[in-house]
């Protein structure tokens, strides 16, 4: 129980630790909302980034760290585009095609998740273990992040706060903003010669 207990944990607090995913989240809630198409989306997402975890965990495929850091920083621009089209009237592919986009980048999310799990050295007969708690952790983690962005949504609309001016595109900019900084900062490493 001491190995189920640890990646449980390992896995909860990677989710939690881990900004970029968790913005990536936040901006997939931005831009389909609460109801179905939510619940559809993080499922996507769920399913994405678990198939790619596995794969890469027992060594079926592998991308580079850096390469794909950078990657995962790209979706995060998509997604702030996504949400700055959406804003602007435009029905971009996240907002057709939600689950699409998800579990699309999901794919490129869990091979990232599978570097953290990777960098234990895990004995490969606990493997199967070890991946499904970290992996059942990374769940508990993301739904914890769920529920508490749409406890403040509906906090937000309770109290019927008001931002002034284009608070509509700034969520975009802001996501966009980060994840170009942090792309562009993942893509100088990964140019760099060692």
């Amino acid at each position: 129980m001491a190995l189920g207990a640890t990646y449980l944990n390992f896995g909860v607090d990677h989710i939690l630790l881990g900004a970029d995913h968790l913005l990536f989240v936040f901006g997939l809630i931005w831009i389909v909302g609460i109801g179905r198409r939510l619940v559809s989306t993080i499922t996507a997402f769920t399913i994405g980034h678990s198939i790619s975890l596995a794969a890469a965990a027992f060594g079926v495929i592998g991308v580079p760290e850096r390469p794909l850091n950078a990657c995962i920083a790209l979706s995060i621009v998509f997604v702030g585009v996504e949400i700055v089209k959406q804003r602007r009237g435009e029905a971009g592919l996240t907002a057709r095609y939600p689950w699409a986009v998800a579990g699309g980048f999901g794919l490129v999310h869990g091979i990232g998740f599978a570097s953290a799990l990777a960098g234990l050295g895990i004995e490969r007969r606990l493997l199967p273990a070890a991946l499904a708690f970290f992996n059942i952790g990374v769940e508990i983690g993301q739904l914890a992040f769920v529920l508490l962005t749409l406890a403040l949504i509906w906090a937000h609309r309770r109290l019927g706060a008001v931002v002034p001016g284009s608070r509509d595109l700034l969520p975009g900019y802001a996501i966009g903003s980060i994840a170009a900084f942090w792309f562009i900062g993942r893509l100088l490493r990964v140019l760099a010669i060692d």
